[in-house]
């Protein structure tokens, strides 16, 4: 199997394009190449054999990750939502497959789907499944996790006070420690995700501070 430069063509250029309006922007390429990253940060982390791993279904799969990001998830209520990492997973190797030319491996393509369907379950038997799973899961905390939950709210509509309560209903909720509990396969990553998690709580605890500045109570 082997990865070759039209695939990826293929994909950034599906990707340049950045929502259901046609805009363009590096966006949604910049986040399969800093997942693709982190993914090879943790794979030199030891935390699985590494001669058994498949880096060109891995490589791919970070690109089909984010095909779903370009049109969303809609909610009943008609505001953009955020779609489950099995509804992400499932969509974006349907949507790969679409996209891929004739001269993509078969052999790539189809382990590249395989490991976009085991990402989702809670024991996956891919090694590639799992540190592509904790990857992704681990995106969602520090602070680039609250400019991902920014972009998000704003797209509802919704501003820097609502941005606000959210983050701090998380914290009533005990949301980022249900997080920290179920949603990685590797003690090494959940500490790193408890690291950029006290980071983001420090930022938080600032925008919660300008915020009271600026109320008239």
């Amino acid at each position: 199997m082997s990865l070759d430069a039209g695939s990826i063509k293929r994909l950034q250029k599906a990707l340049s394009i950045v929502d259901e309006h046609g805009t363009v922007g590096p966006r949604l390429i910049d986040d399969a190449r800093r997942l693709w990253s982190r993914s090879r940060r943790l794979i030199r982390m030891g935390l699985v054999p590494q001669d058994t791993l498949e880096l060109d279904a891995m490589e791919l799969a970070c690109y089909a990750l984010q095909l779903p990001n370009r049109r969303g998830k809609t909610l009943p209520t008609g505001k953009p939502g955020r779609s489950t990492l099995r509804e992400r997973a499932e969509e974006g190797a349907e949507m790969l497959v679409g996209i891929s030319g004739g001269d993509t491996d078969e052999g790539l393509l189809d382990r590249t789907t395989r490991v976009l369907h085991e990402m989702p379950h809670r024991s996956p038997v891919l090694d590639e499944a799992k540190i592509l799973a904790d990857a992704l899961n681990l995106e969602d905390f520090g602070i680039v996790g609250i400019i991902a939950q920014a972009i998000q709210t704003a797209r509802q509509g919704e501003g820097v006070n609502q941005l606000s309560k959210s983050m701090q209903k998380r914290e009533q909720y005990g949301y980022w420690e249900a997080r920290l509990k179920d949603g990685f396969h590797f003690e090494a990553v959940r500490q790193i995700a408890q690291a950029r998690l006290d980071r983001a709580r420090k930022v938080v605890e600032a925008l919660v501070a300008e915020l009271d500045e600026d109320s008239d109570r």
